[in-house]
């Protein structure tokens, strides 16, 4: 019988803080703009961090972290490679779920929706506003493929380097950006005695509907 790493014991108390309804914002989009904001001013690594969970054709859950790059009033956005494998799912099937989790304030927010590219304008201004390096990557990177070696790999961004040197370098076709539009939100703050506090934000026509949930 093979042994068994056991971590039934591994707990903590979340102490950080507490949620009440009167003190949430009417808007999900303001209310995570809220948290987003003390994330911040805790200085709390990679607060822009997000789960990205999506689903394909065959039904198998697929998840990864990806860097929140901008939000508003129509939802969340994220930019990669519409080949990877996020985004062939995301094209058979466009919905998705995020996940925000910040363990120095004990809190998580979960924003589920559906999922349509960005304009073309919005990814090619993205596009240059990233590192020249950033941007070499973007087009060596044929995201989620097999590739020979990390030395082959380092030598095709060398080589696009070189070619690159002294150019403006346009965003290749095959990346851009993605918004995620909410339809529901949800948010967690960890309590004493796992009695977390949970809020549930539900469309219903254009107005947010706020649920305690039990946790």
């Amino acid at each position: 019988m093979k042994k068994q790493q056991d971590t039934r014991n591994v707990r903590r108390e979340y102490i950080q803080g507490q949620l009440a309804k009167e003190n949430l914002d009417e808007s999900p989009i303001r209310q995570f703009g809220h948290w987003m904001h003390d994330a911040v001013e805790a200085q709390i690594k990679d607060a822009t961090c997000m789960t990205l969970a999506t689903c394909g054709a065959d039904g198998m859950p697929s998840a990864r972290i990806v860097l929140l790059k901008h939000h508003d009033d129509d939802g969340f956005c994220w930019y990669t490679h519409y080949g990877s494998a996020k985004g062939i799912q995301i094209e058979q099937n466009p919905k998705a779920s995020l996940l925000f989790y910040w363990h120095d304030l004990d809190r998580q927010v979960r924003i589920s929706g559906t999922v349509e590219k960005l304009p073309v304008q919005t990814s090619d201004h993205y596009f240059d506003t990233r590192p020249f390096e950033s941007r070499i990557g973007a087009i060596v990177s044929q995201q989620s493929q097999p590739i020979e070696s990390r030395e082959a790999l380092v030598k095709q961004v060398e080589q696009q380097t070189q070619a690159s040197k002294n150019t403006h370098i346009k965003r290749p076709g095959f990346w851009g950006g993605y918004l995620l539009k909410p339809r529901e939100f949800e948010f967690w703050q960890g309590r004493e005695d796992r009695l977390h506090d949970r809020f549930c934000y539900k469309k219903s026509d254009q107005e947010w509907i706020i649920e305690r949930l039990a946790p």
